[in-house]
């Protein structure tokens, strides 16, 4: 705030004070000739807000580590944190036919001391419905494996690749809340650059 601005409004409140303090000394001086109450009444209703479709991920970091390495390909395995879908939406609120779905796409991995960059092709993952709902409606996506591997869903998490989907968000909104994890691998060649590598892999809500 402007240090002239700040000190004028200091002298305005000063001022304001010094004048409620006079007419407060000059009512006790006055002789009171009755009083009258006034009632002020206010109606203040309820808020009452929308539902919302809301995601929420267990963690914001994970750690893959090396498990069943070959003396040609080089493997790190690890689990992504839970992640969680709410709805809290009434079924009027739900637009008729619509579906959510999560997905998920991850940066190349970054060395930490300037080693090359590793593709997130490298990176695949399986991805696990944990608590699909009492309607059992919630699917997990299709495994992505690596472009180390072979067959077509060997492209790892270049694109946006689908964790979990529910084709009928009104038709199981009374449930509330599904959740979903993956398990993570990555395939390096064995004379990949040692290091600490970094990725972001980013979770989206869609519907």
């Amino acid at each position: 705030m402007n240090r002239h601005k700040f000190l004028a409004r200091g002298a305005a409140i000063s001022t304001a004070t010094a004048l409620l303090l006079g007419v407060a000394g000059m009512a006790m001086a006055d002789q009171n000739h009755g009083d009258q109450d006034v009632d002020v009444n206010v109606g203040i209703t309820e808020i009452v807000d929308g539902g919302v479709l809301a995601m929420s991920v267990a963690g914001t970091a994970t750690a893959l580590t090396e498990d069943g390495s070959t003396p040609t390909v080089r493997q790190f395995k690890g689990t992504l944190p839970t992640v969680t879908v709410t709805d809290t939406r009434s079924p009027d609120e739900i637009p008729a036919g619509a579906g959510w779905y999560v997905l998920g796409t991850s940066t190349d991995f970054a060395g930490g001391a300037g080693q090359p960059a590793i593709s997130a092709s490298h990176l695949g993952w399986a991805p696990k419905v944990i608590d699909g709902g009492a309607s059992g409606q919630v699917a997990e996506g299709d495994q992505v494996n690596t472009s180390m591997d072979s067959g077509a869903n060997a492209v790892g998490l270049v694109d946006q690749e689908l964790l979990a989907l529910a084709l009928d968000s009104g038709a199981i909104a009374s449930e509330g809340q599904w959740t979903a994890n993956a398990d993570l691998f990555m395939k390096t060649p064995a004379t990949v650059a040692p290091g600490n590598y970094t990725a972001k892999l980013t979770l989206s809500l869609f519907e």
